[in-house]
């Protein structure tokens, strides 16, 4: 299925979204859509499997299936009501096999057959399916995966009976509006990657909680998965990565993107780790991992604040049981208020550089990310400008990883590129053990198209970037240029990007001296040819001018 099948099924649901929402916020409306996408997935994956499992044993749909009031139920059903005392063993070898288990009347088929008949229980068997999957379906539980999904809320009717029949209408039009459309989890993984695009969009400043444009997305990915910019041998994209992180992670869809670049290049990865501190989007991201056909065991992701550092798997004091990663990409929030505590100041995330201040969190997130690097691998964190430039601790912050070699590459990018904010920002790029003295600026600030909402990188710009980053050019005009660690210190340590790449023009020096020469040859050819033209007027009679 090529990419515009795929971009053709989210806007088939687009559509479909937009029209059923009626008055109900796109935001809550989104957790909707995105759910009932996300168990036809499990569920036609699970079905599969299901055949494939019990092979000639898999029940067919037949008439005398059919009830009274013309439903069928799922094949699966049937195979369940006949062989009640084989249920447990296939059940252990669906886990083996799909790693999760779901119920045959919690089946997206089930789901759609009491939707079309106007069933009054669609409602009940909805909760039930998806209670049964947060606490039994996966072999890990993922409590709470629908937890922001309210089924009986009042956006959508005000009795049970009316929500019912909306939820009938909704999965309707849902279930046949995708019907023609492929069912695996390349094309379903990116239709909801195009709704969670589309859903931002239409948030404002709220989609910075949990979507990072694709474009820019694109550029970090690439940027972690190159295995080397020695401009004498480019190696290309690396072919393994043991662990990626994302400390913010979102929606999740960073992380799926640098998966994304390793497998298009026949690479592999040992497992991808989020963390994100909105419930919403925490629930958003496992989702998404999923139906992009990842594994329960593939990813790990966790609930809670990064700044706080509350996850447990990142906090073993133990050097040699450090957890490291080989890649790591994130977009925080841009300049957070946070309240730094007493005991931060000794955190060993944080302690040989001191504390981000109150009124910017950047340097808090860029640090804690760094501290889990791998000595051979590579960071890039998208940030606001400000953290080029800004004084006091951010300074002490940023000169210290400027004198230890930490700061490879700056790469400022157009303003307007995010729905969360109209600022231009900036991406860094870290590593632990840089090979170069130098720091790489990229100033792609003019590189953009002008669409109605937002600006865009089209793929020229993402190539242009991608291959200057690559091949660290000594200089390109008005675009990029290696700068020294003695023309930084000069600088005071100052990273303003415009300080070393200017893209504006320089203005030709004018020789006035010239200028006048010019000038008064002008006026005396002036002269003397309104002299002879005067001398023919005088011929013919006529006044002079």
């Amino acid at each position: 299925m090529i990419k515009n099948d795929h971009q053709q099924l989210g806007k088939t649901l687009w559509r479909i979204a937009d029209q059923l929402r009626g008055a109900m916020n796109a935001d809550d409306f989104r957790d909707y859509m995105l759910s009932f996408l996300f168990l036809r997935y499990l569920s036609f994956n699970y079905e599969e499997s299901a055949k494939k499992e019990l092979g000639k044993d898999y029940p067919e749909s037949k008439p005398e299936h059919k009830k009274l009031d013309g439903f069928v139920p799922p094949p699966l059903q049937t195979w369940y009501d006949e062989n009640k005392d084989d249920i447990e063993e296939f059940e252990k070898q669906m886990r083996k096999k799909v790693h999760y288990v779901i119920k045959p009347q919690h089946l997206w088929s089930n789901i759609t057959e009491l939707a079309r008949t106007q069933n009054p229980d669609l409602l009940k068997t909805l909760e039930r399916g998806f209670r049964y999957i947060e606490d039994y379906s996966f072999d890990d539980s993922f409590q709470g995966l629908f937890s922001e999904i309210n089924l009986n809320s009042e956006k959508l009717g005000k009795s049970e009976s009316d929500r019912n029949d909306k939820l009938c209408s909704i999965i309707q039009t849902i279930a046949l509006g995708i019907s023609e459309f492929p069912t695996s989890s390349d094309s379903l993984g990116d239709a909801y990657e195009y709704l969670i695009g589309q859903f931002a969009a239409g948030s404002g400043k709220k989609a910075g909680e949990f979507y990072t444009p694709q474009q820019v997305s694109t550029i970090l990915s690439e940027i972690v998965t190159l295995d080397s910019h020695n401009p004498a041998s480019p190696t290309g994209p690396k072919k393994k990565l043991n662990k990626i992180l994302d400390f913010a992670c979102g929606s999740g869809s960073l992380l799926l993107n640098v998966r994304k670049r390793i497998k298009e290049n026949n690479g592999s990865i040992g497992k991808i780790y989020g963390q994100e501190k909105n419930i919403t989007t925490y629930n958003l991201a496992r989702m998404n991992m999923l139906l992009h056909g990842m594994k329960d065991t593939e990813f790990e992701i966790f609930h809670g604040d990064t700044l706080l550092n509350q996850w447990n798997l990142l906090n073993e004091m133990n050097p040699s049981k450090k957890i490291e990663f080989d890649a790591i990409v994130a977009n925080p929030p841009f300049s957070l208020r946070w309240e730094p505590n007493d005991t931060l100041v000794e955190d060993f995330r944080f302690k040989s550089f001191g504390l981000a201040p109150k009124s910017a969190a950047d340097f808090a997130f860029l640090l804690h990310g760094f501290h889990f690097l791998s000595n051979d691998g590579t960071m890039a964190i998208i940030l606001p400008h400000g953290v080029l430039f800004r004084g006091g601790t951010e300074e002490k912050i940023r000169t210290k990883l400027l004198k230890d070699n930490n700061i490879d590459t700056i790469i400022g990018l157009p303003a307007n590129l995010f729905y969360s904010t109209g600022i231009p920002v900036c991406i860094l790029v870290l590593k632990k053990c840089k090979k170069e003295d130098d720091v790489l600026f990229i100033n792609a600030s003019e590189d953009f198209v002008k669409d109605k909402r937002q600006n865009t990188l089209d793929e020229k710009h993402i190539e242009r970037i991608i291959e200057t980053y690559k091949y660290r050019p000594d200089k390109i005009r008005r675009y990029a240029r290696k700068v020294s660690m003695e023309e930084i210190e000069k600088n005071n340590y100052n990273l303003n990007i415009s300080r070393y790449v200017s893209t504006a023009e320089v203005e030709e020096k004018i020789d006035l001296k010239a200028i006048n020469e010019k000038l008064k040859s002008i006026n005396e050819s002036i002269k003397t040819n309104t002299d002879k033209h005067n001398e023919f007027l005088k011929e013919l009679g006529l006044p002079p001018i």
